[in-house]
C-alpha cells in the first residue's frame, strides 16, 4: 500500500501524505492485532507516528530511514526499566512493504514538557530539571556494546572531523549571517574536544518535545522517548540538546541539571559541539534564544551553556 520512498522528493511526496499513509497505518495496525483502534497522528516529528488507542504508538520508517527503525527497536529494548524515568516499550518490529518498516511501542502517559512548561511553577521546574539530569546521567552510564552494530558512527573522532570540515557551509545552508560564519573555523581550532576515554549511549535529542510530565501530581516526568536518533560517542554531546532545549539559556536550570547529572561542561565545549551536531541550525537558535550584547562566538557560548 505504501510506495518505495528511497529519495529525498519521494519523501516530501508521500510522508507528509494522510491520504497515502493513514490506510497504510490502519492496515497494519490490523495485522498487529490492533484493527479498529483509533489512530492519532503526531503533528511533530518527521516520521509518520501514529498514537493506536491509548495504550500503542505505531512508528513507520520509509526505506531511505529503515536503519533508523532498526536503531530505535533495538535501543527501547535496551533502555527499558533501566532509567529513572518511562521509556517507551517495545511490543513489535519488522519490515512491511516495498522497504518500509515499522515499529510498535507503548504509549507512555503525560503532557509534553515543552507545552506544559509555562503553566509549571518555578519550584516544580527545578524538580523537573534534577530528575531530568539524573535520567540522562542514568543512560549515559548504560552499558552500550550490545548496540555498536545499529548505532553510529563508529569512530567519534573521524565523525567530528567531519562535522568540523562542513560546519561553516551547513551554517551557510541554514541562513547564518557572515560576520558569524567567519567566526566559525577559529573557534572550533581554538576549543580542542576531550580525549573520550569513556563513550556514552546517547539520546542525541534530550529536550523538552521528548520528555513528559503528568500535570495531575506535580508534573512529575513520565516518559522519555525518541530514540531514533540515538549514538554512541561524548557525554558533552548530549548537553546540547539540554543547554538549548531543556533549561533554555537559563544558568541556574543548567547549574541544577549538572549538579543532578553529576558533572559540568565547558560552555565552550558545548557550544562547539552544537557547531558540530547532525541537526545543528545556530540561526534557529539566535530566533528562539537570547543572543548576547557581543556578537561573537565566544559571548554566545556562555550566553546559552553559562553556568
Amino acid at each position: 500500500m505504501l510506495p518505495a520512498v528511497d529519495t529525498d522528493e519521494e519523501w516530501d511526496a508521500v510522508v507528509p501524505d494522510e491520504a497515502v499513509v493513514r490506510p497504510a497505518a490502519e492496515e497494519l495496525c490490523a495485522r498487529l492485532g490492533l484493527a479498529g483502534a483509533s489512530l492519532t497522528r503526531y503533528a511533530e516529528g518527521s516520521q509518520p507516528v501514529y498514537a493506536v488507542g491509548e495504550r500503542h504508538v505505531l512508528k513507520l520508517f520509509p526505506g531511505a530511514a529503515a536503519d533508523d527503525g532498526a536503531a530505535e527497536a533495538r535501543v527501547l529494548g535496551h533502555v527499558h526499566g533501566q532509567l529513572p524515568v518511562p521509556t517507551p516499550q517495545l511490543h513489535d518490529f519488522g519490515p512491511y512493504v516495498n522497504g518500509w518498516t515499522y515499529v510498535l511501542m507503548s504509549r507512555l502517559p503525560g503532557e509534553g514538557l515543552h507545552l506544559a512548561w509555562p503553566r509549571i511553577p518555578a519550584g516544580e521546574r527545578d524538580r523537573i530539571v534534577e530528575r531530568a539530569g539524573e535520567a540522562l546521567a542514568a543512560l549515559h552510564v548504560l552499558g552500550h556494546a550490545p548496540l555498536a552494530d545499529v548505532l553510529g558512527p563508529g569512530d567519534w573522532r573521524e565523525f567530528t572531523d567531519r562535522q568540523r570540515a562542513g560546519a561553516v557551509a551547513r551554517q551557510r545552508e541554514r541562513g547564518l549571517a557572515e560576520g558569524w560564519l567567519e567566526q566559525i573555523p577559529d573557534f572550533l581550532d581554538a576549543v580542542p574536544l576531550p580525549a573520550m576515554a569513556q563513550p556514552a549511549l546517547l539520546h542525541t535529542e534530550f529536550m523538552r518535545q521528548h520528555l513528559l510530565v503528568d500535570p495531575g501530581d506535580g508534573h512529575r516526568l513520565t516518559g522519555l522517548f525518541d530514540f531514533e536518533p540515538a549514538m554512541i560517542g561524548d557525554p558533552a554531546y548530549d548537553f546540547v540538546g539540554v543547554g538549548l532545549f531543556v533549561t533554555r539559556a537559563e544558568p541556574k536550570l543548567l547549574a541544577r541539571f549538572m549538579a543532578a547529572y553529576g558533572r559540568a561542561f565547558e560552555p565552550r565545549l558545548l557550544l562547539a559541539y552544537t557547531l558540530l551536531h547532525v541537526y545543528s541550525n545556530l540561526p534557529w537558535y539566535l530566533r528562539e534564544l537570547p543572543a548576547p550584547p557581543e556578537a561573537t562566538l565566544d559571548a554566545l557560548a556562555e550566553a546559552w551553556f553559562g553556568h
